[in-house]
C-alpha cells in the first residue's frame, strides 16, 4: 500500500506555474487568489451562456448548418 505522505507527481508543470503566477498576482494572498478565480469563472460561465444563446438563435434561424462529420 503506498504511503500517503508521498506527494503524487504533478501531471502538468504548466498548471503549477499558472497557479504560482495567479498567487503572485494577488500579492501572495491565497484567499484573494481564490476569490479572483471564482469571479473570473463566474464571468466566463456567463459569457458561455450568452454565446450558447446567440448560437442557438442563429441556428434556429438557419444561419448555421449542422455538422454531419
Amino acid at each position: 500500500m503506498p504511503s500517503s505522505s508521498q506527494p503524487s507527481p504533478e501531471p502538468d508543470d504548466g498548471l503549477e506555474a499558472a497557479a504560482d503566477q495567479a498567487i503572485s498576482a494577488c500579492g501572495g494572498n491565497v484567499r484573494a487568489t481564490i476569490r479572483a478565480l471564482i469571479v473570473a469563472n463566474d464571468y466566463l460561465e456567463t459569457e458561455v451562456g450568452e454565446l450558447m444563446k446567440a448560437v442557438s438563435h442563429a441556428y434556429a434561424r438557419g444561419r448555421f448548418n449542422s455538422y454531419s462529420g
